[in-house]
């Protein structure tokens, strides 16, 4: 594989698992030095013995993005550690209890805001100076085809990632002139710990959930890290304010 990333920092949030470690490995496959982001210490610092079990350097930091705080830290530690910030995955997220909209509690709205739509602005507001400190840089941004239609019973949820979009396009059309590209990914069922928790495990709704889309399975994690790695190369360099949608023509049909 060749690694034209070499040299080059990548941040992923969210990287103790699924689409994150995906994402993170693949970036230190490509030669990058990866920061793993995530509230899961095990689970983050295994992801980083992944990547140094394969040659790479990376950097576990335990951060909760919700928290301003923790946020700031994040990527000052990054820039310490190898000098500055070139890719940022923003992925870290949560899908928060179900319940419709009259009657989702205002804890669970919250927290999965301050999660999915806050903790995004959050990162973005701290990583944008410090790739114009390093004179550019790209930004991916988690989404997810429920940032595209609606879904019942994830109110907050589905707020949050069309949240995700809005914010992305107006961060691309703020640094578009600034060397700083912004979009997003919109995956939709993919095989993560999410959908085993949401499925409890049970063969037929996983089977439900795989024939949902057209090509009649479920996406896997490597798969989303391939656009997510994509957007941040040169091949992407004149993609800005969009947002790729992987879910196998779910939203076509």
């Amino acid at each position: 594989m060749t690694k034209h990333f070499e040299g080059k920092t990548a941040l992923v949030t969210g990287g103790a698992a699924g689409i994150g470690r995906a994402a993170a490995l693949t970036f230190a496959r490509r030669g990058a030095q990866v920061v793993v982001a995530d509230v899961d210490t095990p689970r983050g610092k295994e992801t980083v013995e992944m990547i140094e079990e394969e040659g790479g350097e990376a950097l576990f930091l335990n951060v909760d993005i919700s928290r301003a705080e923790d946020v700031r830290r994040m990527v000052q530690e990054t820039v310490d550690a190898y000098g500055g910030l070139d890719f940022a995955f923003n992925n870290a997220g949560i899908e928060g209890k179900q319940a419709p909209v009259a009657e989702v509690s205002e804890e669970n709205w919250d927290r999965v805001i301050d999660i999915n739509l806050k903790g995004v602005w959050l990162c973005m507001k701290e990583q944008i100076p410090a790739m114009l400190d390093r004179g550019g840089g790209a930004i991916v941004n988690m989404s997810s085809v429920a940032g595209r239609v609606g879904f019942e019973n994830l109110p907050a949820y589905v707020a949050s990632k069309h949240g995700v979009l809005g914010l992305t396009k107006t961060a691309a059309v703020e640094y578009a002139t600034q060397n700083i590209r912004v979009n997003a990914v919109c995956p939709g069922v993919i095989h993560t710990e999410m959908i085993d928790r949401t499925t409890g495990g049970d063969p037929d709704t996983l089977e439900a959930y795989a024939n949902m889309a057209p090509a009649q399975r479920m996406g896997q994690p490597e798969e989303v890290a391939d656009a997510v790695v994509w957007l941040c190369s040169e091949e992407a360099s004149f993609v800005t304010g969009d947002a790729i949608t992987i879910d196998g023509g779910f939203t076509a049909a």
